[in-house]
Formats: C-alpha cells, sequence, structure tokens
C-alpha cells in the first residue's frame, strides 16, 4: 500500500517537473525581437486609436474623416493587407 501510494506521488512530481521543463524550453517566437517595417501607412489624417499583434498580423485601428476603420498590416513589409469599414446602420 505505501509502495503504491509512493509511486503515484513520485509520477505526479514528474508529471509536474517535466511540464514545467517542457514550457520553459519550447522556443516560441517572441514579438519583441521580430522584425518590423520602419514606417507604416495608415493614411492621411488618420489618427490611430489602438495598435495590436495577433498571428503574425499587425492589426490597426484608426479614425479617419469621422469614420473608423480596422487595418490589416503585414509587419514586416508595411504592406497594407486589408481594411474594414466600420458602419452604423
Amino acid at each position: 500500500m505505501l509502495l503504491g501510494s509512493s509511486l503515484v506521488m513520485f509520477a505526479g512530481f514528474f508529471a509536474v517537473f517535466a511540464a514545467i521543463f517542457y514550457k520553459i524550453n519550447t522556443n516560441q517566437e517572441d514579438p519583441a525581437d521580430a522584425a518590423f517595417a520602419a514606417t507604416v501607412s495608415v493614411g492621411q489624417g488618420a489618427e490611430v486609436l489602438q495598435a495590436t499583434l495577433s498571428e503574425g498580423l499587425m492589426l490597426v485601428l484608426v479614425r479617419q474623416d469621422g469614420e473608423t476603420a480596422l487595418l490589416r498590416i503585414d509587419p514586416k513589409t508595411g504592406e497594407l493587407l486589408g481594411r474594414t469599414e466600420f458602419v452604423a446602420r
């Protein structure tokens, strides 16, 4: 009985430390180390409200001429990949 519970406890500790070791050693690309374009064109007179990185894209929320839009930009080249306008209906 004592041997069985000791083995279960040992297996639990081993699983926890293996998970910690795995998380420490996984190589995930840090966005801070990524290359970014020096400049990004958002449009004449546009006000940037928010910017974030998501799944390899730079998402920029802008307000221009009273309209709000979401810009999808390639962060490495600065190229505008798409624009979504927000309209009231």
